[in-house]
């Protein structure tokens, strides 16, 4: 579906060594600001365990994983707003983007310079806000001066109704606050939509802590957590040196075996993935056959038509019916057709289902 997710953050936090972890597409990672110039796009592969189940049950002749678009995106300073440094292609790049991951350094390390030449994930928070909401007043002014006098001065409701609701996006960015915690109704945000708030995307914060504190978090977590409760945004935590390590690694089972040393679960990298997807408002329906194993993204709340026209327009167009069997009576019957039809467990379903993740999909059309 060719959506993004871009990683902002300071220069010298370690973002551009968790990019590098996520993807092949190998980011310079320098210990100076600016070693990202241009945008990396790494393209990567959501972790699925349910496809790795289906693939064991089917024993398809290919597999076929999700993947979203990871895209490292320059150091940023102070002034970006108005242009200082790599401010102006650091905006235009994040407005490219549907989500944003920001990395916040919250470690101690002498060896490693900050740009503000002490550790502060709040004060480097703040900065990037700042810039990001400066960028947005601009734009929110721009249209407000473009409506204000018909909003004034004529009858036009539709006028008046966009100026109100920019207004509240004005005041509430003025205040320091970013435009995805605005008092705006969901309906109302269309207002927003032609120009692109770069705080109205959803965010995610990435504490990048050292190993000692990878399970646990530490003080300065604390404090992003406490920093960002009013804002419903995910905060993990990442040790970027752990996942470097864990990068070098050859095989599956060294990895875990690293990882079950630390005391983890699964890698940072996984989890980041994940949470990237479901910051995107994605969900995963499969496709599941000798063939082919397949997962489809989609946009949480797709119809059954929506949802194969993933797979191709053809397949919307001419849509009459869906085959639908739930990924755990899948498993449950062993894939058995037979099985699960006889259970009760196919359902065949029209073009009002909403698909849920974890569908497993067989769809009947004619063009």
């Amino acid at each position: 579906m060719g959506l993004q997710c871009g990683i902002v953050g300071l220069p010298n936090v370690g973002k551009s060594t968790l990019f590098n972890c996520l993807s092949n597409a190998k980011a310079q990672a320098a210990n100076f600001p600016f070693c990202t110039i241009e945008p990396n796009v790494g393209v990567i592969t959501v972790p699925d365990e349910r496809l790795t189940k289906l693939t064991e049950i089917v024993n398809p002749k290919n597999v076929v994983p999700n993947v979203i678009e990871i895209v490292d995106i320059a150091g940023l300073v102070k002034g970006a707003s108005k242009g200082e440094g790599l401010g102006n292609q650091f905006l235009a790049n994040i407005r490219a983007t549907n989500a944003i991951i920001h990395v916040l350094r919250c470690f101690d390390d002498d060896n490693v310079i900050h740009v503000d030449g002490s550790v502060d994930p709040i004060r480097d928070k703040e900065i990037i806000d700042t810039e990001l909401q400066l960028k947005d007043l601009d734009s929110i002014e721009k249209k407000i001066q473009k409506v204000e006098k018909m909003a004034k001065t004529g009858g036009d409701k539709e006028a008046k109704k966009t100026f109100d609701v920019l207004t509240v996006y004005k005041n509430h960015l003025l205040a320091g606050k970013s435009a995805r915690t605005a008092p705006v109704a969901e309906e109302d945000q269309e207002y927003i939509a032609d120009i692109w708030l770069l705080t109205a995307k959803p965010v995610m914060y990435v504490c990048n802590v050292d190993e000692a504190s990878v399970n646990t978090g530490n003080a300065y977590v604390d404090k992003v957590k406490a920093a960002v409760k009013e804002e419903n945004a995910e905060v993990l935590i990442i040790s970027a040196q752990i996942e470097s390590e864990i990068s070098q690694l050859e095989t599956y089972e060294e990895r875990q075996m690293f990882l079950d040393d630390l005391g983890l679960a699964e890698s940072g990298v996984n989890k980041l993935i994940k949470a990237a997807y479901k910051l995107l408002n994605l969900a995963t329906y499969f496709t599941a056959g000798v063939q082919e194993v397949r997962a489809w993204t989609i946009t949480k709340g797709f119809t059954a038509p929506q949802a194969a026209g993933v797979i191709h327009t053809d397949f919307e167009k001419g849509f009459i019916r869906a085959e639908v069997t739930k990924y755990e009576d899948f498993v449950k019957f062993n894939g058995s057709e037979a099985a699960i039809k006889e259970n009760g467990k196919l359902g065949i379903e029209g073009k009002t289902y909403i698909v849920q993740d974890g569908d497993i999909m067989h769809f009947r059309f004619n063009v």
